[in-house]
C-alpha cells in the first residue's frame, strides 16, 4: 500500500472518531488523571522507604502516608477501569455508525451488485473487518494522547529534583516511537493482504457449504476439498506475516524501553555510591530522589510501550478500511436514485422506449427495447436462460443502472424515490425468503398496523391456512424454511405479497420447483388475487400461459416476439420453437410415469 493511500486511510479512520469525541476525551482525561494519582503513588513510597530506612521514623508515624499510598492505588484502578469503559463506549458507537454506512450502501446497490460477490465476502465486511476497528477507536487513539501528555506531565515533576534523570527521559523517549515505526511501516500492508486472503476463504467456505449436496452428487468432494485447502493456506501464511511483525514490535520496544531504565538505574546507583556527582541541584541525590525518580521510570516508558503495543491495532484498522472504504466509495452510473414521490391514483402503467439496461461493472445486458404495460393487464415474459429477463425485473424494481426511458405512470424511474414506488408492487420469487421467526412475523414483515382479520384473510386466499390452522400463527420458522415444505413456504410468501397489497404484481418463476398439488393451489391464488391488476410474470411454464393479456418472448436481450398464446403458438419462431420442446418434455414425463 502507497503511503499517499495510507494516509488517507488514516485521516478516514480518524474523522469517524469524531463521532465519540466525547468518549475519546474521556478516556484521555481519565489517563491524565491516573497518571497524577501515579506520581502520588511514588511520592508516598519513596518518602516511606526514605523516613524508614534514612530517617529511622516509627513506622505508626507513617499510617497517613500508608492510608494514602491504598487511596492512590484505588485511583489508579477506578481511572484505569473507567478508560476500559469510555474506550469500549467509544468503539462501540463509531463502529455502529461504520455498519450502517455499510448496511445503507448495500440498500442502496440493491440485489444486483449484492449477487456479483459470494455471500461470505459480504459477511466478513460486515463484521469481522468493521469488529477489527474496535481496537484502533478504544485503546490506540486515546493512547495516541497519552503517549505525549502523561510523559510530559513526569517530566514536569522529575526535572526540578534532578535534571540528568529527566534529560535521559528526554533523550531516550523518542526512540521508542521512530523504531515502533520502523518496525510497523508494512504492517497496514499485511493486514490489508490478510483481509483479501479471509474474505476469499470465507466466500468460498460459504458458498460450498451451501452448495454441499451439489458438490456431493456430482462427485466433486475431492476437489473442493484441495481449492478450500489453497485458500485457507493462503490465509495460515497472510496471517503469520501479521504476527510476525506484531512480535518483532513488540520485542523492539522491550529492549529499548529496557535500555533507558537501565541507564536510569545505574546513573542513581553510581550516584549514590559518590562515583557521579551531577544532576541534583548541589544538594545530593537522596534516597528519596533514587527511589521516586526510579519508580516513575518504568511508567514513563509505560504509555509509549502501550502504544506501541495498540500499534498493531492501527495497522489492522488500516487494512480493514480499504475494503470499506473502497466499497463505500462505489458508484454505479444511472441507478435509480430519485426523491419524486409516485402518482399511483389506484393504477399502474409502465413504459419504456429505448431501453438499455447494464450490469454495475457497465456492460449492456439488455436492449435496446421499447414496450409499453396499460393499468390491468398481465404480461408474461419468456425467453432462454440468460436472454435478460431477470435484468429486465430488477431494472423495474430500480435495482439496475440503464439508459433510455423506463417511466412508471408517466414519471421517469431514475427521478423517483424507489422505495415509495417499491411500496406499490407485490413481490413473489421462486425462492421464497422467510425470516427467522412466527409465521405472523413472516407474513407482516413486521408491521403493526395488519389486524388478524387481514392475516387470516391473506393465509385463506393463498391456501396457506390449512397447515397453519395446525401450527398456529405463533409457529416458529427458520431462515431457510427447513420447518416448512418449499410448497408451503411458497405459499406464505403469496399470503405476503397479498398483504402488500400492490398495484403492481411481479411474478418471477412463483411455480418453480413445487409440486403438482402446491403448484396448483399456489396458481389459483395467484389468479384470483391479481384480478384487474397490472401483472408481469417470469415463467417457463408456457402451458400456462392462456389466460394472460400478452406474453413478451426475450432472447439475447431483445424483445424478439410478443402478443396473444394462440398467435405466437402458429407464428414460426422462438415461442414455437420453446413451446415444442415444452410439450416433448411433458410427453416424455408422462410416459415415463405411465411406465
Amino acid at each position: 500500500m502507497d503511503k499517499k493511500k495510507q494516509r488517507s486511510l488514516n485521516n478516514w479512520l480518524k474523522t469517524q472518531s469524531r463521532l465519540a469525541k466525547r468518549w475519546l476525551l474521556i478516556a484521555v482525561g481519565l489517563g491524565v488523571l491516573s497518571s497524577l494519582f501515579l506520581l502520588a503513588q511514588a511520592a508516598l513510597i519513596a518518602t516511606i522507604l526514605h523516613q524508614l530506612i534514612i530517617e529511622h521514623t516509627d513506622k505508626y508515624e507513617l499510617i497517613p502516608y500508608f492510608i494514602g499510598l491504598v487511596a492512590s492505588v484505588a485511583g489508579r484502578a477506578g481511572c484505569a477501569w473507567g478508560r476500559e469503559i469510555a474506550g469500549f463506549k467509544c468503539g462501540e458507537k463509531i463502529r455502529c455508525y461504520i455498519r450502517e454506512l455499510i448496511l445503507n450502501k448495500l440498500h442502496e446497490l440493491g440485489p444486483s451488485y449484492i449477487k456479483g460477490k459470494p455471500a461470505g465476502t459480504w459477511a466478513t465486511l460486515v463484521l469481522e473487518q468493521v469488529e477489527d476497528m474496535h481496537d484502533f477507536f478504544a485503546k490506540y487513539l486515546p493512547q495516541m494522547s497519552l503517549a505525549v501528555l502523561v510523559p510530559f506531565v513526569i517530566l514536569i515533576v522529575v526535572f526540578p529534583i534532578n535534571w540528568a534523570a529527566g534529560l535521559i527521559f528526554l533523550i531516550t523517549a523518542p526512540l521508542v516511537p521512530l523504531f515502533m515505526a520502523l518496525v510497523g511501516m508494512k504492517a497496514a500492508d499485511a493486514n490489508r493482504k490478510n483481509f483479501k486472503a479471509l474474505q476469499r476463504l470465507s466466500g468460498h467456505f460459504y458458498d460450498r457449504l451451501q452448495s454441499m449436496t451439489t458438490i456431493r452428487l456430482f462427485n466433486r468432494t475431492a476437489a473442493e476439498k484441495d481449492v478450500l485447502e489453497g485458500a485457507s493456506e493462503v490465509f495460515r501464511k497472510r496471517t503469520m506475516d501479521v504476527l510476525r511483525l506484531a512480535f518483532l514490535s513488540s520485542a523492539v520496544l522491550e529492549f529499548f524501553t529496557s535500555i533507558s531504565i537501565a541507564m536510569t538505574a545505574v546513573y542513581f546507583g553510581f550516584s549514590l555510591i559518590g562515583e557521579v556527582n551531577f544532576g541534583h541541584y548541589g544538594v545530593g541525590v537522596t534516597l528519596f530522589a533514587g527511589l521516586f525518580i526510579l519508580i516513575l521510570a518504568p511508567e514513563f516508558y509505560q504509555p509509549l510501550r502501550d502504544l506501541g503495543t495498540f500499534y498493531h491495532a492501527k495497522a489492522q484498522a488500516v487494512g480493514a478500511a480499504e475494503s470499506i472504504v473502497e466499497f463505500l466509495d462505489t458508484k454505479v452510473d444511472n441507478l435509480p436514485q430519485g426523491q419524486n414521490t409516485l402518482n399511483t391514483h389506484s393504477h399502474i402503467e409502465l413504459s419504456a422506449e429505448n431501453l438499455e439496461i447494464f450490469s454495475p461493472e457497465g456492460k449492456r445486458l439488455v436492449g435496446p427495447i421499447s414496450f409499453h404495460i396499460q393499468d390491468g393487464q398481465s404480461i408474461a415474459l419468456v425467453g432462454p436462460s440468460g436472454a435478460g429477463k431477470t435484468s429486465l425485473v430488477n431494472t423495474i424494481l430500480g435495482f439496475m443502472p440503464y439508459s433510455g426511458s423506463l417511466k412508471i405512470n408517466g414519471q421517469e424511474l431514475r427521478d423517483l424515490a424507489c422505495d415509495d414506488w417499491r411500496e406499490n408492487v407485490s413481490w413473489v420469487g421462486q425462492n421464497p425468503l422467510l425470516l427467522h421467526g412466527t409465521i405472523r412475523e413472516n407474513i407482516t414483515l413486521g408491521k403493526e398496523n395488519v389486524s388478524d382479520s387481514t392475516v387470516l384473510s391473506a393465509l385463506s386466499s393463498s391456501f396457506s391456512d390449512e397447515f397453519v390452522d395446525q401450527h398456529g400463527l405463533d409457529y416458529h420458522v427458520t431462515d431457510r424454511s427447513s420447518s416448512l415444505s418449499v410448497g408451503q413456504a411458497q405459499r406464505l410468501a403469496l399470503a405476503r405479497a397479498m398483504i402488500q397489497d400492490g398495484q403492481f404484481w411481479l411474478l418471477d418463476e412463483p411455480t418453480a420447483s413445487l409440486d403438482a398439488k402446491s403448484e396448483r393451489l399456489v396458481t389459483e391464488g395467484i389468479r384470483h388475487t391479481t384480478q384487474g391488476k397490472t401483472t408481469l410474470t417470469v415463467t417457463h411454464q408456457l402451458s400456462q400461459l392462456k389466460s394472460v393479456d400478452s406474453i413478451w418472448v426475450m432472447n439475447h436481450g431483445k424483445l424478439e416476439q410478443s402478443g396473444h398464446f394462440e398467435a405466437l403458438a402458429q407464428t414460426d419462431g422462438l415461442f414455437k420453437s420453446m413451446l415444442s420442446a415444452h410439450n416433448t418434455m411433458v410427453d416424455n414425463n408422462k410416459g415415463n410415469l405411465d411406465a
